[in-house]
Order: C-alpha cells, then structure tokens, then sequence
C-alpha cells in the first residue's frame, strides 16, 4: 500500500496500444524514396532450336572499354569522358555518311515520313577493378549523347524539345524519335582487361 505522501501513479495500460497506433500512422503515412537505377534490359536467353542473329558489321559498333585505372578506350584511342559525349553523337547521328561510321536504313516513321535511321550499336565493357563511379560517368555520357540528338531532332522538327514531350506524356512524338535514335547499348560481361601502361 502506497504511503500517504507518495505521489499518485499514472495509468500506463494503454501505452502499449498509442504507441502502436503511432507506429502504424506512420508506416502508413510515410513515402519512401526508391532507388533509381539504370534502365537495362537485357536480351532473353536464345532458345537452342532458334539460330544466333547475324553478326554486325565492324562499322556498326563503337567500342567503348573502361580498364582498372578507369582510363577510357574509345574505338581503340584513349579518350578523355569529357570528350565521350561529343563522339557517341559523331558516330550515331553519322551526318555527313561517313563510311567509316553506321549504315543506314530507309524507315518509315510517324510525323517525319521516310527517314535514314543508323544500324548503330554501341558496345560497352569494363573491366572487373572500373569503379562503380567511372562507370556510371560513362552510362551518364552515352545517355546523354542520345538525349542531345532526340532534342535536337525534335527542336528541328516540332519546335520543343523531347524532354517535354517526355514530360507532358506525348507517348506518340516520344515513340517517333525514338525509332530515329533508338538507344542500342550492348553491355559485355566484366573481364580483367588490365590498365594502360
């Protein structure tokens, strides 16, 4: 029995259950932030009665290796990132019809009509000891190649850039420059290529 000068106990029973309504308003009240990625898609595996795609001609690809010393090796020159963007645009735009650069091909193609869409595709590769900042500078300098030519492909034609068509969801002009710029990055297994002497 408590003393008479003891001060009053408070009722602490249904403590346990406030909390756990705290708890649940806030797990339910709560966004969390999700990690964004790289978009990549890799190709389904080739069932054995299906024969393997033909090969690609030399002129189609642009090679881009990154060695342990994350130095970049772009169509066997050294290259600096800066500089990456600038050439990936070169090879897939192919404005002149340089022969050493992509074919092309007549296609049909909603809002332009009959266009020349390059066969390019751009072959990636690193080496196992890139580090994981090297690498996504690269991804980071390829994307943006794309997104320069889409842009300027729709200021050209529209007046207003792919970005906002991306933005305001015009799926159909979108779909359209894509089939002119289509992204085609083909990503090797990572190897031991060894660093630049």
């Amino acid at each position: 029995m408590a003393g008479k000068n003891a001060p009053p106990e408070i009722n602490a029973s249904s403590m346990a259950d406030i909390a756990f309504l705290l708890l649940v308003f806030f797990l339910v009240t709560t966004t969390m932030d999700s990690d964004l990625g790289l978009s990549r898609l890799l190709p389904p595996p080739l069932p054995p009665e299906i024969e393997k795609p033909p090969q690609i001609k030399d002129r189609n690809i642009f090679e881009v290796l990154v060695n342990s010393n994350d130095q970049l090796l772009v169509e066997g020159d050294i290259m600096q990132i800066a500089e990456l963007t600038e050439a990936t645009k070169e090879f897939v735009g192919n404005p002149s019809n340089d022969e050493s650069l992509p074919e092309k091909e007549l296609k049909e193609v909603d809002f332009f009509g009959n266009v020349e869409v390059s066969k390019q595709v751009i072959s990636l590769q690193n080496d196992n000891g890139t580090s994981y900042n090297m690498y996504i500078q690269v991804q980071n300098e390829l994307a943006r190649a794309y997104n320069e030519l889409r842009n300027e492909l729709s200021m050209e034609k529209f007046g207003k850039t792919y970005d906002f068509f991306l933005e305001t969801g015009d799926k159909d002009r979108v779909k359209a420059i894509r089939k002119i710029y289509p992204q085609r990055i083909s990503e090797a297994e990572p190897k031991n290529v060894g660093g630049a002497q």
